[in-house]
């Protein structure tokens, strides 16, 4: 059994198919544990326990320069009635910000001594 260029040619395409696959993986997991401790930090409910990505966009970093970002969709409430969506964007495997639209706040309730 021998092997041609076809072959090898589309064995290196499911490899790098695979790898692509698994790092973008880890970067949705990364975005969904920074997501649920950035809620945490909010006070507000992380909704499903997971991060959906909305889409991919060319965007600037803090230097100026364009790259791609992921941005993944979220949904949170406040009160438990309302749900609202939030995004996280990822540059480079790297969570950038998430944010949060406007949204109603119900203070905690005051401790009586």
């Amino acid at each position: 059994m021998s092997l041609d260029l076809t072959d090898i040619g589309l064995v290196t395409a499911v490899v790098v198919i695979a790898a692509l696959f698994w790092r973008s993986h880890g970067i949705r997991e990364r975005a969904l544990i920074y997501t649920r401790r950035f809620c945490q930090r909010e006070e507000v409910e992380f909704l499903d326990d997971t991060v959906g990505l909305e889409k991919l966009a060319l965007m600037k970093d803090r230097h100026g320069k364009r790259r791609i970002t992921r941005i993944y969709r979220f949904e949170f409430t406040v009160t438990g009635g309302e749900r609202y969506p939030g995004h996280t964007y990822v540059q480079g495997g790297h969570v950038q910000r998430v944010e949060l639209p406007p949204h109603r706040y119900t203070p905690p309730p005051e401790r009586v001594h």
